[in-house]
């Protein structure tokens, strides 16, 4: 399951510019930073939803430097 959302997530990304790719890199930090919050405050359900937005981050950077090594925008 978590395999096709992996997928999923590349595909939309790749099909997105880099200013939205930018957009997206800001919430995806957000959320990271409301995770790590409500982690030390409440503590959370699923502490595995930090690894998956900090590989996320991480996928979007990725994306967004493709990009620019072949001059898109």
């Amino acid at each position: 399951m978590w395999e096709r959302e992996r997928k999923k997530f590349l595909e939309d990304i790749r099909k997105k510019s880099i200013k939205e790719l930018e957009e997206l890199l800001d919430e995806l930090k957000m959320e990271l930073l409301r995770l790590r919050f409500k982690k030390q405050v409440q503590g959370l359900d699923n502490p595995m939803e930090i690894r998956k937005v900090k590989r996320n981050i991480a996928r979007v950077l990725t994306v967004i430097r493709e990009k620019q090594l072949r001059g898109e925008q």
